[in-house]
């Protein structure tokens, strides 16, 4: 057998870079992410959220008008977020340049499966930064039974495609 690995062609995974944007463009992505009590827990006392609406069933049961423990609003948001991040910026983005429009619709609850999907809404070269520009994306996450559970404008830094091929596979 030869040195098969020569002639393969390799594909390594990347967000896109800032020309491959299409504005009015709708991603999906998958696959969802099923929310567990742990991750609930977890990321509630990591981030020092004393919450009993996160924390505490026994509160939560007898306070309106949900009666149980919710998942962390910032849980929801950075996993809706990250949801993302595979298929439009790992390894191009530069930065997050700030969030706006933030909403949570609808809760999320232990054992939800959040969906989610973004359309790029503008896009501009960097008018102080050559070689990278902004790109305004509007994520939704739905949870299984389709229903919106949060919503958020992001505006990010991306990398131009650089000319050099051997540049383009960001580490």
């Amino acid at each position: 057998m030869g040195d098969e690995t020569s002639s393969t062609k390799r594909i390594t995974q990347r967000g896109l870079w800032f020309e491959e944007f299409e504005v009015g463009t709708t991603y999906e992505h998958r696959p969802g992410r099923t929310v567990t009590e742990a991750d609930n827990v977890f990321f509630t006392t990591l981030t020092m959220n004393t919450q009993p609406l996160h924390l505490d069933a026994a509160e939560s049961e007898q306070t309106g008008p949900f009666h149980e423990r919710l998942v962390n609003s910032m849980f929801t948001l950075s996993t809706l977020v990250g949801l993302s991040v595979a298929q439009l910026t790992q390894g191009t983005i530069v930065a997050n340049l700030g969030f706006t429009e933030i909403a949570f619709p609808a809760p999320v609850r232990h054992g939800d499966t959040i969906y989610a999907e973004t359309l790029v809404v503008d896009k501009r070269l960097s008018s102080s930064r050559p070689g990278e520009g902004v790109v305004t994306l509007a994520h939704t996450a739905r949870n299984q039974r389709g229903e919106v559970v949060a919503t958020a404008t992001r505006k990010t830094l991306v990398r131009v495609q650089p000319q050099d091929p051997a540049q383009q596979d960001p580490a």
